[in-house]
């Protein structure tokens, strides 16, 4: 008779054991130290090996021959114990035996010594399933048993085990097993049973098995029945998956608003029987991944996928803003809800699609929100689209000249010992102006300016000088075409004053950074999109203490008289 591959090589030994080396360890040092414990707990996620690290547990501390805690699988008592001759080991369900008369039964029978073994040892699986009367008769046995008894308890759900069980015994949680740990297992397996199992494919196994390697096994051995050779499409097919390409078809009909195509691949996707409630799971996980890539700088080691899946993933992310993506998770989760409640599973999934890509349709309170985001940019930007396809040649283009004359050395002045242009040239590092794109001309000498404009533009700067206040919206774009430029601008503000664009910021590392032209570029892009305004690019000098404890007060009364103010810039 064929044996199912999670059964015919499930561990017999702690070091078989994989992803719980937390608890084997721990377990082989107590039996190595002659410190075996009196009960245990072992809690976790199914699939985890709770229920086969109790069964090693249980042979190795009757094994006559177990070498650093390890039973040898060799000896009489081993042997007897896998094939089911000796019965020192008693494995109770007590999904169907909870009742206090099974307790009670347990209780009696746990008084007689071992037939072969050094212990009797009870395994009591799905613990949390017996009623209050029985817990209550099994506490005074749990915490004094005969010296010849050990309990194993083994439950999915710990919260639901009163204290004073808690409290009797010693506690393992098992962690669910990580899926790179997994897909090495699955090549281990398939290789054993003479598979070519790819290595996309072990990964979307462990993915879609989600921690339990029971499961991983068994999606496995299902694929085996159809075909030797296992590749990640096969699986998609066995598990009743959308592939991959259907998940980023789909999130770029939301990103572009059409719900036509959007209804046309749902249609296909049910036409070929995949499961409507798994594909609502599957968009769930591939709005996370958007979320991870755009929240978290090392976002590369949190997202389980190949390298070429991964660099889609951080292009479709572009498409969407924070809050979009955050949008799409919360509806994806109520559809999936709605679904397991009982509702028609299509209707449902086409429903959430038709709410994403038709704004107008959600009267939900984030919805409405996310609306009024996308006519506030509209409306300082009108040239803003929700998707970002603004053409390149559009974010290159910087104005040369403006509506009246606005002499440049009196920009100059007004920005003395207070900011630092990057488009004019400095006399300690003259080539680094060559580093912005586009280039700015050089000022002329004050001397020949006429004096009759001077003060009318100096009144036009401190007319526009003020704080950046949309400045977490700059950062927002930032974040999305500039990852490496957003962490050092984390922390930082600006100012705007004229056509310039001030950062203020204590990180040297800014100056270097924005004076690469491909970062000034996604400065002026972000502040396009933002505000619908180019800007020439500067830095905010701070000036410390002690310099402005050293200026002669008249200096600040001349200038604030010329119309400089906010001499002092913090």
């Amino acid at each position: 008779m064929y044996q199912v591959l999670y059964r015919k090589y499930r561990p017999k030994v702690f070091s078989d054991v994989y992803g719980q080396e937390h608890i084997t360890s721990t377990l082989q040092n107590e039996i190595k130290n002659g410190r075996v414990s009196h009960a245990y707990l072992f809690t976790g996620s199914r699939g985890t090996g709770k229920t086969t690290c109790a069964k090693i547990l249980a042979k190795a501390v009757n094994c006559e021959n177990n070498v650093n805690g390890e039973p040898c699988n060799e000896c009489e008592v081993c042997k007897g114990l896998d094939n089911g001759s000796i019965y020192d080991v008693v494995e109770i369900d007590a999904a169907s035996n909870n009742g206090v008369d099974n307790i009670r039964d347990l209780r009696e029978e746990a008084n007689y010594t071992p037939s072969r073994g050094k212990y009797r040892v009870y395994i009591i699986d799905e613990v949390h399933m017996l009623s209050t009367g029985a817990f209550n008769a099994l506490l005074k046995t749990l915490e004094e048993p005969p010296a010849h008894v050990i309990f194993i308890l083994a439950t999915t759900e710990v919260h639901k085990l009163p204290a004073t069980i808690l409290s009797r015994c010693q506690r393992f949680d098992f962690k669910r097993i990580q899926p790179e740990t997994m897909a090495k297992r699955l090549k281990e397996v398939a290789e054993f049973e003479n598979m070519e199992l790819d290595d996309d494919a072990a990964i979307l196994i462990s993915r879609i098995a989600d921690g339990a390697l029971r499961d991983g096994l068994s999606i496995l051995d299902q694929c085996a029945g159809r075909s030797k050779n296992i590749t990640s499409t096969l699986v998609s097919e066995v598990a009743g998956l959308a592939g991959r390409e259907a998940m980023f078809e789909l999130s770029g009909c939301i990103a572009s608003k059409d719900s036509d195509k959007a209804m046309e691949l749902i249609a296909d996707l049910y036409q070929k029987s995949f499961d409507m409630e798994r594909l609502c799971v599957e968009m769930i996980n591939h709005f996370r991944n958007f979320l991870v890539v755009k929240t978290v700088k090392k976002s590369r080691e949190l997202i389980i996928c190949t390298d070429d899946e991964y660099n889609n993933i951080l292009s479709s992310a572009k498409g969407f803003t924070i809050e979009q993506v955050l949008f799409a998770l919360d509806l994806f989760q109520n559809t999936l809800a709605v679904i397991k409640s009982g509702a028609s599973a299509r209707i449902e999934v086409e429903m959430a699609f038709i709410k994403l890509c038709e704004p107008k349709l959600d009267e939900s309170q984030a919805a409405l929100l996310e609306r009024i985001s996308v006519l506030e940019r509209a409306v300082k930007n009108p040239s803003f689209a929700p998707a970002p396809t603004q053409p390149a040649p559009e974010l290159k283009a910087e104005p040369t000249a403006k509506a009246g004359p606005e002499p440049e050395p009196v920009i100059k002045d007004t920005f003395d010992a207070q900011s630092l242009p990057f488009e004019e040239p400095e006399q300690e590092a003259p080539q680094e102006p060559e580093a912005f794109e586009p280039p700015v001309a050089e000022p002329e000498p004050a001397s020949e300016e006429p004096a009759p404009q001077e003060p009318e533009v100096k009144q036009n700067v401190v007319a526009e000088q003020s704080d950046f206040m949309q400045w977490s919206e700059f950062l927002d774009v930032i974040h999305r075409d500039d990852i490496p430029l957003f962490g050092i601008l984390s922390g930082s503000r600006a100012q705007v004053r004229g056509d310039y664009f001030l950062i203020d910021t204590k990180n040297e590392a800014v100056k270097s950074f924005i004076r690469n032209s491909i970062h000034a570029r996604a400065i002026k892009k972000a502040l396009l999109e933002v505000t619908g305004k180019q800007y020439k690019l500067g830095l905010l000098k701070n000036t410390n203490s002690e310099q402005r404890e050293q200026r002669d007060p008249l200096e600040d009364l001349i200038s604030q008289a010329q119309g400089n103010i906010n001499i002092d810039v913090k």
